[in-house]
């Protein structure tokens, strides 16, 4: 693993990169979340293109905001086509019918327990539902350790532009 002060510089000159791309590329006048999905996603590509493609979360946050065409105002038909064809997927869900309890040991409780946790999981990782169990504990704790070092890196950014907009508390 590498020097966690280098990885945060990297992300810094990357996040810094990305956004000054958002900047120049779209209009001037932004909405609030057209500001705060340009701060998400350079964020996003910043902190994947930082590990270079050596896990799998990071190439799902790549594949996935190339794949999409992820520009500020090119992505919102795909993300309102994708909720539409998800709500139309839960509506078709039938609800579950309820059958007779049946006696289920310890460890079958664990099993069903542990499998569902899986599965929350990799719903969270970016790319997670490719990842087998063997790996994802790995990816899951790279994935946190990078989202640690891109915190830290807004908020040292957050008190740095504090105290040049009031400089005297």
């Amino acid at each position: 693993m590498r020097n966690q002060r280098s990885v945060k510089q990297e992300f810094l000159r990357k996040w810094i990169t990305g956004l000054r791309r958002y900047s120049c590329d779209e209009k001037k006048n932004m909405s609030f979340l057209e500001r705060k999905k340009a701060i998400k996603l350079s964020a996003d590509i910043a902190m994947a293109s930082t590990r270079d493609k050596t896990t799998r979360w990071s190439q799902a946050l790549i594949a996935n905001a190339s794949s999409s065409g992820d520009t500020l105002t090119g992505s919102s038909k795909n993300n309102s086509s994708r909720s539409r064809k998800k709500m139309l997927m839960m509506r078709r869900r039938r609800p579950k019918v309820k059958s007779a309890k049946k006696e289920m040991s310890a460890s079958c409780i664990a099993k069903r327990l542990a499998e569902k946790r899986t599965r929350k999981l990799k719903n969270l990782l970016p790319g997670g539902e490719s990842i087998d169990e063997g790996c994802l504990v790995e990816e899951t704790l790279d994935y946190i350790e990078s989202l640690r070092a891109q915190i830290e890196v807004m908020r040292y950014l957050v008190t740095a532009s504090q105290l040049i907009i009031n400089p005297y508390p």
